[in-house]
């Protein structure tokens, strides 16, 4: 096939950038494959998955070498899934043809990298099924993860996505505050309010400020609260009451096309104080939230390489050390991208143990809760690695909300 422009932006499959980065790893190329969708990592990388009227019902391949031009191996009868990129293409149809395109492929390639991750420690990253892995290992060359290639070129933001994040975040606290605001009005004045009420204002209060998301926002009253993945709906949705917790977790992002999400998460009360076993906990949840963002910021500064599961660690050890460890239900925070949980690291020794370094220009949120049988309390901030400084897009919540 004909040299061409990739379809997707520049500083998202850099050429030349993945090919230093390839040899400064020891790898010999990255192997994109997808088969129906399963891999949406090479989809996004590559502008598959945005190609209008394309059908993809077939295996595809695209090794980006660490020396010389990409080359593809498509099926005959989708044998423009790959024009929009650069490099050459072979077309198979059977699978004796399709074993034999992936040797000459292969050729010459000892390590490669996937979307792969050793035990499955980062499942985030797992999206090439085990019997390819297999085959690509048959065929001569050693597997490795492309997870930290993955964070490089889909986690790191330009400027204008760091732009967009910023005024997303803007826009969610402005909700937040109104929401509070219509909460406790209500409280004052004993109107009859459900969760699903105030989350369909917030619904209309994004719309107003141009915000698009993946989901309504989240409101989680007394019991429910603590419940992290609960969501309210037109049938499934519990009356605020006076006393209760009212936690808020929004996300959105910006309608223009590669902007990236904010996502944040506020605890109030609709009582004039909260009881001092909600205080208690929440002033843990404070402590942990800023202890793993100290461990941040103080390591940007210094210089040093941070991981995710030592910011993890850095905010469950105060969990655990306020008496909270059996209360301690998901990791500490997660990457943002163009979708609310990106592709980048995540702040986690929990649930996966995530060895990915911190990159500048990446984003991410710092959110320890603990979480009861009659109630749960979170704080999630948002933050944005520099070269020099990790920066909170937006204020820090010390004490939970008197709404009354």
């Amino acid at each position: 096939m004909g040299i061409g422009t990739i379809a997707v932006p520049s500083e998202t499959l850099d050429l030349r950038a993945v090919r230093d980065q390839l040899k400064a790893d020891g790898v010999d190329g990255w192997l994109l494959y997808d088969f129906r969708g399963q891999n949406a990592i090479a989809g996004d990388l590559t502008g598959v998955a945005r190609q209008a009227g394309h059908m993809a019902t077939r295996r595809w391949y695209y090794l980006v070498p660490a020396d010389g031009e990409p080359r593809g191996l498509v099926h005959a009868i989708e044998s423009r899934t790959l024009a929009h990129l650069p490099g050459t293409t072979e077309q198979y149809a059977g699978r004796e043809q399709l074993e034999a395109g992936l040797r000459r492929l292969l050729a010459g390639t000892r390590r490669v990298a996937m979307e792969y991750s050793p035990g499955c420690a980062i499942p985030y990253i797992a999206r090439v099924d085990a019997g390819t892995v297999e085959l690509i290992r048959q065929l001569g060359a050693e597997v490795v993860s492309s997870a930290d290639l993955v964070q490089r070129f889909l986690g790191v933001w330009n400027a204008a996505q760091i732009a967009s994040h910023r005024s997303a975040s803007e826009k969610l606290y402005r909700i937040k505050d109104r929401t509070f605001e219509a909460v406790g009005r209500r409280a004052r004045d004993r109107m009859a309010t459900t969760e699903y009420d105030i989350q369909q204002l917030m619904a209309r209060w994004f719309e107003d400020e141009g915000l698009v998301s993946d989901a309504e926002p989240n409101v989680s009253a007394g019991a429910n609260s603590g419940n992290p993945h609960y969501l309210p709906t037109a049938t499934v949705s519990r009356r605020i009451e006076s006393n209760d917790i009212v936690l808020l977790d929004l996300w959105g992002k910006l309608a223009a096309p590669g902007s990236v999400y904010a996502d944040i998460t506020w605890v109030g009360f609709t009582g004039s104080r909260a009881p001092e076993r909600f205080g208690r906990a929440f002033a843990a949840v404070v402590a942990a939230r800023d202890a793993a963002l100290d461990l941040v910021q103080s390591g940007v500064r210094a210089g040093r390489m941070i991981r995710g599961w030592e910011v993890d660690r850095a905010a469950s050890a105060v969990l655990r050390g306020a008496g909270f460890a059996d209360h301690i239900l998901h990791r500490t925070g997660h990457s943002l991208g163009e979708n609310v949980h990106g592709d980048g690291v995540n702040m986690d020794d929990y649930e996966t143990h995530d060895d990915r370094r911190l990159l500048p220009g990446s984003g991410f949120t710092i959110e320890p809760g603990v979480y009861f049988s009659d109630f749960g309390v979170r704080s999630e901030i948002n933050v944005v690695l520099g070269a020099q400084e990790a920066t909170v897009t937006g204020p820090l919540q010390s004490e939970i909300v008197a709404l009354v």
